[in-house]
């Protein structure tokens, strides 16, 4: 889009990383529709009898998905905030209802879903999109006041404060976990000072820890990833069984579709632990390149932040990008067995349709954001309006 009359018309800056972010968004999400593909293959034959049937269901989220980036990067960046308010009032009814019997769908003991026909919709996954646009809409227009915590941290730490909580109600630690990142490094970024956030983050630690403490499947979960030996047929089953699929793919991998693993050894190989697939049947080659592909995204995420056009935009740049990586980071790592398991997504690439979805929705904010960078000004612009000049034909 460009500027017309101080509005967006259809257009903009086709920049290199507009490009570069393109393309590995839709590297991830090509591989995570084969990888999906292999890793679901048994369960979905033991369940509907096809073996294509969580590749279709994830191929239709996909589309759906593709049509949310369009429209996010097509969309004018005031409705963003226009809409926050409303978008998180939305988000927290929803993950009120979820928690009403008859309405939240339960599965393994967690009322995490809400049925609309023969779709399940994941509440959670929309609010940390709501909670991000929310929270970066009040840092920017609050710039001049970071120094007042009652207008600037306060505020946005009550907003993750009631989103947390209706979270860990259903209960699901490893999204809120993403949700305090995302908050915690656009306060960071917007000015706050580093001693309130750690204040407020070993506040909120020592809050997990007692929640984790006091629950007894968490606890178990807890202590299975210090020593999941202790007890391999249980508690520490899915720790040893990811990391026998992670051994078991050597330097080059057992081949595409040849994984061991998801033949009813590894539980949520499709979803949760997909990454062990993915080290199994393509090795060690196949699993770093799918970390330096996200490390390449968080790479691209800085530099669209920092060449972002104003600060809410920057603001909402850096909270995407913060939230994808720490995602990833926290599902990567509870598969190599440096985390406890959180139940968190692999993003772009976890069976999981709202995931998808609303991740893409926010990939594609991410590239309006890179579409439309701050206007270079100085001999920079100079030079270039003199090449153009230069190739213009008299």
């Amino acid at each position: 889009m460009r500027r017309s009359a101080g509005r967006f018309v259809p257009g903009g800056e086709a920049t290199p990383a507009f490009w570069l972010l393109l393309a590995v968004i839709v590297v991830l999400n090509l591989f995570g529709l084969v990888m999906i593909l292999s890793a679901s293959s048994v369960v979905a034959l033991q369940e509907t009898g096809s073996t294509w049937s969580y590749f279709v269901r994830q191929s239709a989220w996909a589309v759906l998905g593709t049509g949310g980036l369009m429209a996010c990067l097509y969309l004018d960046r005031r409705v963003w905030r226009a809409t926050a308010k409303l978008a998180y009032g939305a988000a927290v009814a929803l993950l009120v209802a979820v928690l009403i019997p008859g309405v939240g769908v339960s599965v393994n003991g967690a009322s995490r879903w809400i049925a609309l026909g023969p779709v399940q919709l994941q509440p959670s996954e929309l609010a940390k999109l709501a909670l991000l646009l929310l929270v970066a809409d009040l840092l920017a227009r609050r710039a001049r006041e970071m120094g007042d915590p009652k207008r600037t941290f306060w505020p946005a730490v009550s907003a993750l404060a009631l989103v947390a909580a209706l979270v860990m109600a259903q209960p699901n630690l490893g999204t809120t976990l993403v949700m305090a990142a995302i908050v915690l490094v656009l306060l960071y970024v917007a000015g706050t000072s580093v001693g309130r956030l750690g204040a407020v983050s070993l506040v909120a630690t020592a809050a997990a820890g007692a929640v984790v403490l006091t629950t007894p499947f968490r606890r178990a979960r807890f202590f299975a990833f210090l020593n999941p030996w202790a007890d391999p047929s249980r508690s520490g089953y899915q720790n040893l069984q990811a990391l026998v699929a992670l051994g078991s793919g050597g330097l080059f991998g057992v081949g595409l579709g040849a994984s061991r693993a998801k033949w009813d050894y590894l539980p949520f190989a499709q979803t949760d632990f997909i990454f062990a697939i993915v080290g199994e049947e393509l090795g060690l080659v196949g699993a770093v390149l799918v970390v330096a592909l996200f490390v390449v995204l968080g790479v691209l995420g800085v530099r669209v932040a920092m060449a972002a056009a104003d600060r809410y935009s920057m603001l909402v740049a850096v909270g995407i990008t913060a939230w994808l990586m720490v995602q990833a980071f926290l599902n990567i790592g509870m598969v190599i067995g440096l985390l406890p398991i959180t139940g968190v997504p692999l993003p772009f690439i976890s069976f999981g349709g709202s995931s998808l979805l609303v991740t893409m929705s926010g990939a594609g904010l991410l590239l309006n954001i890179a579409r439309h960078p701050r206007p270079r000004t100085g001999p920079d612009l100079a030079r270039r309006s003199a090449a153009r000049r230069a190739t213009t034909p008299a």
